[in-house]
């Protein structure tokens, strides 16, 4: 991350650590489970999981392998994700603080890199995938769920130009509601990156999200101007975007959307020597 993008993540999620520590998006999300099974990680593995935030990724892998450092910017996320380590006594989980574009770690010290609900934060994609490469050992496993942006699977029937224009709109929508959003490519552009850095992808899955709105922007300490902008795009925005987010109202009448995440799960691969 460049040094304006790092200080407007902290600006932003230091305030909301706390939330995201019971958030139920990020510490039960159905990709949680689902990544650590297809990962199938080893005892012996040391790990290093990258934007942990609360720390809920590092601490559900924490039981799988032989170490894991929980990894951040924000100095208040590594807090909670301390106490995380503490409550559930996971004495090889640490903390420690790190940019994704500039991995404060030697070539080569993990067999496993996870990256969950953080990279659409990222300045520099590429950067932060070829970090990853430079710390895994050869044969290294690099984990990554994030949200995606729509394509012609997830938009059947738009033209390209529709599809290219949807994914403008989503990521503008995310930067509204936070402004430290960087950019969420569709799948394939994340599948593209990887092969050319160097990976092989062994597992590749995409599953639906639903979110409540009002947590959603309460998370953010979002401003009455904002949300009304963001329940705006959500009622009346272009149709291929509210197609994509499928909003809806509730029994009790509370707004609710739906996000894409992808889970990818790729192999360090090396010419042979």
């Amino acid at each position: 991350m460049t040094k304006d993008s790092d200080a407007v993540v902290r600006s932003k999620f230091g305030p909301a650590a706390a939330d995201y520590a019971t958030s139920e998006v990020h510490a039960k999300g159905e990709s949680l489970a689902r990544i650590v099974e297809l990962v199938a990680p080893q005892k012996t593995w040391v790990a290093l999981d990258v934007a942990t935030g609360a720390g809920h990724t590092a601490a559900v892998f924490a039981p799988h392998v032989a170490t894991v450092i929980a990894s951040d910017i924000t100095d208040e996320m590594l807090k909670e994700a301390a106490k995380l380590a503490t409550a559930r006594g996971l004495a090889n989980m640490s903390t420690a603080t790190a940019s994704a574009s500039a991995l404060p770690f030697p070539n080569e010290s993990f067999d496993l890199v996870c990256c969950r609900l953080a990279a659409h934060h990222f300045p520099d994609l590429e950067k932060f995938v070829a970090e990853v490469r430079r710390v895994l050992k050869k044969g290294g496993r690099f984990a990554l769920v994030d949200n995606v942006a729509p394509d012609q699977e997830r938009l059947p029937g738009a033209s390209v130009s529709d599809i290219d224009e949807t994914i403008r709109t989503y990521n503008a929508f995310e930067k509204l509601r936070d402004p430290s959003h960087g950019f969420a490519p569709p799948p394939e552009h994340w599948c593209d990156l990887l092969r050319a850095a160097g990976f092989e992808i062994v597992a590749h899955e995409q599953m639906e999200k639903e979110l409540a709105f009002e947590p959603w922007v309460e998370r953010m300490r979002c401003t009455p101007a904002v949300i009304a902008d963001l329940k705006r795009i959500l009622d009346s925005g272009p149709g291929h975007l509210r197609s994509f987010l499928k909003p809806r109202l509730d029994e009790n009448g509370a707004l609710h959307f739906t996000l894409q995440e992808l889970l990818l799960v790729t192999d360090r691969t090396d010419p042979t020597e």
